[in-house]
């Protein structure tokens, strides 16, 4: 009887919250759907608005280390993650084969030295016996011969000890640069091939300058304009919540390219102040604003309309502006700055005023005739219509149907924009 007494307690307190829920749902309108405001205040408020983007933290400098030669790797005393200093040993490869090569060639250099020392006394006295008419023409020409072979053999092996003595320095590998290992995907003891193959070597390590890193961001071609060289931006990491680092807009590639079907243009963006905890392969979100103005009168989106003037032919934005009595005054406005929520309005209207976020049902009704008179006459005909993002006749989105600009003012568009 206890656990009946529970179970009908339970279910008389779902069955009570239900209600009440569909009580609150169903609150302001009979079907329970939330009506969206169609006035709005003209307000003083602050509007920002910038280009966003993404892109993948690299190393501004990275190496792919190889041999020159061929080898087995003798010394390897760096490992992932190390900071070597420039000139510090990277790796070395087992050079005692050159090293034997070397003691050959120098013996064959000693060799011809002697022999070109030997074949230089020859030639003096041949040419003391030959001024004394001891010795015939001939014998003198042939003795002058082999002093300029000897010669030949001292330089022949002189350049064969150079070249060994080159090899041995490749050998030994340095670091080009201040770095960081990045990956070393060979041990000691392998075997690894010169660069000079076909192949391209053997990579031994990765190294980086993790000191100076970039971000390689492809830009929407609409938002590439706005940008610039040596442009400052906000760059946030997803992996480090909360820190924001500033980046220098290093360099804009000249031709467009297509990257998940979108095209835009390849933007290099050099990190400044690098936090430690910023690795490469991390992906980055890039803010550059583009325009801003502060403390201005501002109106939402939607309540901005244009359309263009048949007399001048040029584009016209306007508002609806709700008088007291609740009459409807269509006014002319000046647009500035906007972004995707706020236009701001240099001329026409003042803080407090109310504006209609739709258009009046009279101008609709009017305009839905006046579009059935022109289909009925075979033509086809635009009219005004609403906006509906920032950026103006030259921002982000498109155009809307219709072929008109859109509304908002576009960043930028007033004197208080800002690079």
């Amino acid at each position: 009887m206890k656990y009946v007494w529970i179970v009908l307690l339970v279910a008389g307190l779902g069955a009570g919250g239900y209600y009440v829920w569909r009580y609150q749902a169903g609150a302001g309108t009979p079907t329970g759907q939330i009506r969206r405001p169609t006035t709005a205040t003209v307000i003083q408020t602050n509007i920002s608005f910038a280009v966003n983007a993404a892109g993948e933290i690299v190393p501004a400098e990275q190496v792919s280390v190889r041999p020159e030669i061929n080898g087995r790797i003798e010394l390897l005393p760096v490992d992932i993650g190390d900071f070597v200093k420039k000139g510090d040993l990277l790796f070395k490869l087992d050079d005692r084969e050159l090293q034997q090569q070397r003691a050959s060639n120098l013996t064959a250099v000693e060799r011809a030295r002697l022999e070109l020392e030997k074949a230089e006394r020859d030639l003096r006295r041949a040419e003391q016996l030959l001024t004394d008419r001891l010795i015939s023409q001939e014998l003198y020409d042939d003795t002058r011969t082999a002093y300029e072979l000897a010669k030949n053999s001292l330089a022949r092996a002189e350049r064969e000890l150079a070249v060994v003595e080159e090899r041995l320095t490749k050998t030994e590998v340095r670091a080009p640069f201040d770095c960081t290992v990045l990956t070393r995907p060979v041990s000691v003891g392998q075997a690894v091939s010169g660069s000079g193959g076909v192949s391209g070597g053997t990579e031994v390590l990765t190294i980086a300058d993790l000191s100076s890193l970039i971000i390689n961001a492809h830009v929407n071609q609409a938002d590439v304009p706005r940008l610039y060289v040596n442009q400052k931006v906000e760059v946030t990491v997803e992996a480090v919540p909360g820190l924001v680092v500033t980046g220098i807009v290093e360099r804009i590639a000249p031709q467009a390219t297509i990257r998940n079907n979108i095209k835009g243009f390849a933007t290099r963006i050099l990190l400044r102040n690098v936090d430690t905890r910023i690795r490469p392969g991390m992906t980055a979100n890039i803010r550059i604003p583009v325009a801003s103005a502060s403390n201005v009168t501002a109106v939402p989106l939607p309540a901005v309309f244009t359309e263009r003037n048949p007399e001048t032919g040029h584009f016209e934005r306007f508002v609806y502006i709700r008088r007291a009595d609740g009459s409807v005054e269509k006014r002319n406005v000046k647009v500035g700055v906007s972004d995707f929520f706020y236009a701001e309005i240099q001329e026409g209207l003042s803080a407090g005023e109310v504006v209609m976020l739709e258009m009046p049902q009279e101008e609709r009704e009017r305009r839905a005739r006046l579009l059935a008179g022109q289909a009925q006459q075979g033509q086809a005909g635009g009219s005004g219509f609403r906006g509906g993002g920032p950026g103006g006749p030259s921002g982000p989105g498109g155009r809307p149907p219709g072929g008109g600009p859109r509304p908002g003012g576009g960043p930028g568009g007033g004197p208080r924009q800002s690079g």
